[in-house]
């Protein structure tokens, strides 16, 4: 694996699950696989799990981390090619990563959108800029428009969540009320890598996302999963929930509902197969998904955030094991 920015650069999704349950069995075997070797974690945003799990992981392979709130101990950083700096930005990408570059030996970036923006948001320049100059692999820790990470440690949850009796397990992803707008990532994401398994599986999942009218996803990553506008249908029979808020995209970073009865309860989950309910955290509890189901038998999240580390230390392994051929 050369870099590490979407689904996209994945030969075989199933053999990354396998290979992050493998770690999760034992940590270390690979432990000498990153020996000398260097990476930096840039964070142009706040992280917690993306943070730590990313670091673990590294480390579980053997090696060295730097971890940089690039947003506040670095320069502030111009990304735009062919501008006159005369503003706020004191050095350009073009300077800074190739030096970054030639410190480590893998770099990962975590940036957010600014909703404001959707087609700046959408090219995803700041992620592109730092492959386009860095001269070394790049993992995406999160951008505008994805998180592959935690879309692998979703995956990496359902998997080893499957009832042996779910001959065909039905996988919802429901959008959820907020008090803020919030990015398209995780949902996106998440989306792209289901439909990508379900195609690399022959097709063994119902895939079905739920959301008010106006809340629909950039098309190109959900392009294969059912759209519902009935949460109640959507949710019937369902093995899987995963709960997230997202701000429309068509009305770019707007709040169009802010409707409390698609909060997931205890009572939504009646209609389900008995359901594991997953969200990527932080979760506004008692907003976005109730606290009954939280700390329910239900919840899955605490699982699904433990697997951050074995899914960034199956996504290094791959990185590393390519940087020595």
């Amino acid at each position: 694996m050369k870099q590490f920015i979407s689904v996209n650069d994945v030969e075989n999704i199933d053999e990354l699950i396998r290979q992050g349950q493998a770690y999760k069995k034992n940590p270390l075997i690979d432990e000498a696989l990153g020996k000398g070797k260097r990476i930096a974690l840039l964070f142009l945003n706040p992280s917690l799990r993306t943070r730590m799990s990313t670091q673990i992981a590294a480390e579980n392979l053997g090696m060295k981390v730097i971890s940089l709130n690039a947003d506040k101990d670095g320069w502030k950083l111009e990304f735009e090619d062919n501008v006159i700096m005369n503003g706020t930005a004191v050095e350009h990408i073009k300077d800074a990563a190739p030096i970054l570059g030639n410190y480590c030996d893998v770099l990962a970036v975590r940036s957010f959108p600014s909703l404001l923006d959707k087609e700046a948001d959408d090219n995803e320049i700041i992620i592109n800029q730092f492959i386009k100059y860095a001269g070394v692999p790049v993992i995406s820790l999160e951008t505008s428009t994805l998180h592959p990470l935690q879309s692998l440690a979703d995956l990496i949850t359902i998997d080893e969540s499957i009832k042996l009796t779910t001959k065909r397990p039905k996988v919802v992803l429901t959008w959820a009320p907020h008090v803020k707008a919030i990015p398209h990532c995780v949902a996106n994401s998440f989306a792209q890598w289901m439909n990508e398994w379900n195609a690399e599986r022959n097709d063994t999942f119902d895939f079905v996302i739920t959301h008010p009218e106006g809340y629909e996803l950039n098309e190109k990553f959900t392009q294969g999963a059912e759209i519902s506008y009935d949460q109640e249908a959507a949710l019937k029979d369902a093995d899987f929930v995963y709960v997230k808020n997202w701000s429309s995209y068509s009305n770019y970073g707007k709040i169009l509902s802010s409707d409390a009865n698609w909060m997931l309860t205890e009572k939504h989950l009646q209609k389900t197969n008995f359901a594991k309910v997953m969200h990527c955290l932080p979760v506004r509890r008692d907003v976005e998904l109730s606290s009954e189901v939280l700390d329910s038998t239900h919840s899955a999240v605490t699982q699904q955030a433990g697997n951050r580390v074995w899914a960034a230390q199956a996504i290094l392994s791959s990185i590393l094991k390519d940087l020595k051929k």
